[in-house]
């Protein structure tokens, strides 16, 4: 399978900042895979109108990739250090993600080691294995995004390719949010059942009705903040519920949370669906 040379919205000038890019990491080594609605279109066949190229590479390389872009001329910026950065040219820019909004789902060697092949810009490429898709955006349910549909497309396309207990694995205690999308997947298209193992959905409620068994959780805990970082936020700051996102139970500090969070009202240079609203404040890294 091939995905298709340009995403629909690109112009000649965005397409030749693409490729260079992607030109001048190959010549510096750089593993990156990548993904968004170019992923997305070979996965699903769902062709979706995008205003950057999402790239995925692992923390550990950001910093070197970073500079190597910038010494080739690319402006570059930390736009929120916990999962993703930018590279630029005029109006133009590509995402650098190296994890996700919430902290969960970082790129890790298993994404390379499941990578597929394809192309994008005429040129061959690694895409994010579609188990990795689906997981990073299984937790995009923000007020201005929401994933589902990209989700249910891949799995009505992949689902008897999936690599299932991967997928299952993935999720560790976050597996209720898969959980809601099958069922979703069930209500979208009840003709396709058969693209999700009958094996998970058994595990899935099995796990939901042994937990409705057991006494709630003494916890005072609000999950929502993995899933919008906006509409969960009275539930943290106002009525005293603990941020799921930071320890013990997630791995951004509150400084992270805070830069996060502020995106929401304007504040901090924010990626929204495929396009950054702001490039304030622009700083080379």
């Amino acid at each position: 399978m091939k995905a298709k040379l340009v995403p629909l919205s690109a112009t000649d000038n965005q397409q030749r900042f693409y490729r260079a890019v992607l030109e001048f990491l190959n010549e510096g080594g750089f593993r990156y895979l990548v993904g968004g609605g170019h992923a997305l279109e070979q996965y699903a066949g769902a062709l979706r109108v995008s205003k950057d190229l999402d790239l995925f590479v692992r923390r550990a390389d950001l910093s070197s990739l970073l500079e190597w872009l910038g010494d080739k001329g690319f402006p570059t910026e930390l736009s929120f250090p916990h999962w993703l950065a930018k590279v630029f040219s005029a109006k133009d820019f590509i995402d650098i993600i190296f994890s996700s909004g919430n902290g969960v789902c970082a790129v890790d060697d298993s994404w390379f080691e499941h990578a597929v092949p394809g192309e994008t810009l005429g040129m061959k490429v690694n895409l994010c294995p579609a188990e990795e898709l689906i997981w990073s955006k299984t937790f995009v349910m923000e007020r201005e995004r929401y994933d589902g549909a990209d989700i249910a497309h891949v799995i009505r396309a992949r689902g008897d390719r999936l690599d299932w207990p991967r997928l299952l694995r993935r999720f560790e205690t976050h597996w209720h949010v898969l959980l809601s999308h099958l069922i979703l997947f069930d209500f979208i298209y009840p003709s396709e059942r058969s693209a999700i193992p009958r094996w998970l959905m058994r595990d899935l409620l099995q796990r939901l009705e042994a937990e409705q068994a057991q006494p709630p959780s003494r916890n005072r805990l609000c999950r929502g903040t993995l899933l919008s970082r906006s509409q969960y936020r009275t539930d943290v700051e106002d009525w005293s519920y603990q941020d799921a996102r930071q320890p013990p139970f997630g791995s951004m500090t509150a400084e992270e949370t805070a830069r996060w969070n502020s995106a929401t009202d304007g504040s901090t240079p924010q990626k929204t669906g495929d396009e950054s609203l702001s490039n304030a404040g622009r700083s080379l890294v």
